[in-house]
């Protein structure tokens, strides 16, 4: 009898184990308001404030963009070169990024965010963060939250250094879910093997809701709120406190 149940033990080990993932959206999810224009004000302000007076020619582009002309990408090109110009060398766009994720992480995070990511990892559980916002800072936070994994809007670099154009599509809608498909192949999770907890605000991350196994709205715009009700989805919100 103990041998065959150390048989049934060691058939079990043997089994392949299931990837545990736990995918946070960024803006609004974890951090109480959107980060991009918030972190292109900080450093304007921080390293060259001049820069500044420069807003008013973004007003064109804005309404482009309003009126939707112009894809959302090029608007956060255009508020990209009015903050840092036209290339930042790299020392330089490290710098301003850890800055504003110390920032971030001083004040600009839901507590109850930070600590639903420790009690993911605590659960043996691989954390990923996934959102639309530059990838040279948002890998600045996740450094500073312990977050190894990252999926964001590619930075694009040109002779040592960062210039406003976005490389790629910009990581939203069906292109952050196809990203994050991408990531678990490079990583060799199949889609069949993994369990993914997905927490977000807003309907635009439908995609990736549709992608996981326990989709969470978090602070929900009104069209996710609608949604996570009908679909009987969990719904936190932590703007009440």
């Amino acid at each position: 009898m103990a041998q065959v149940q150390r048989k049934r033990i060691v058939a079990q080990s043997a089994l392949p184990q299931r990837a545990l993932l736990s995918v946070f959206d960024l803006d609004r999810t974890l951090s109480i308001l959107p980060t991009y224009t918030p972190f292109l004000f900080f450093a304007a302000r921080t390293r060259a404030p001049w820069r500044l007076l420069l807003v008013p020619l973004l007003l064109p582009v804005a309404l482009l963009y309003a009126l939707r002309l112009v894809p959302r990408r090029t608007m956060k090109q255009a508020m990209h070169w009015m903050a840092l110009g036209g290339a930042l060398p790299e020392r330089d766009a490290a710098r301003v990024a850890d800055r504003f994720a110390r920032h971030l992480v001083e004040r600009g995070l839901y507590a109850e965010g930070l600590a639903l990511i420790e009690a993911e990892r605590q659960a043996g559980r691989r954390v990923v963060l996934a959102t639309a916002a530059p990838h040279f800072y948002t890998a600045a936070l996740a450094r500073r939250l312990g977050i190894a994994d990252v999926i964001a809007s590619a930075s694009s670099w040109q002779d040592g250094c960062l210039v406003p154009t976005i490389d790629g599509a910009n990581c939203y809608g069906a292109d952050k879910r196809q990203r994050l498909e991408a990531f678990m192949e490079s990583a060799g999770i199949a889609r069949d093997a993994a369990h993914i907890r997905f927490w977000s605000d807003h309907v635009s991350d439908l995609p990736v809701f549709e992608l996981c196994d326990e989709p969470c709205a978090v602070n929900p715009s009104p069209k996710l709120r609608a949604v996570a009700a009908e679909r009987g989805w969990p719904i936190l919100d932590w703007r009440k406190g």
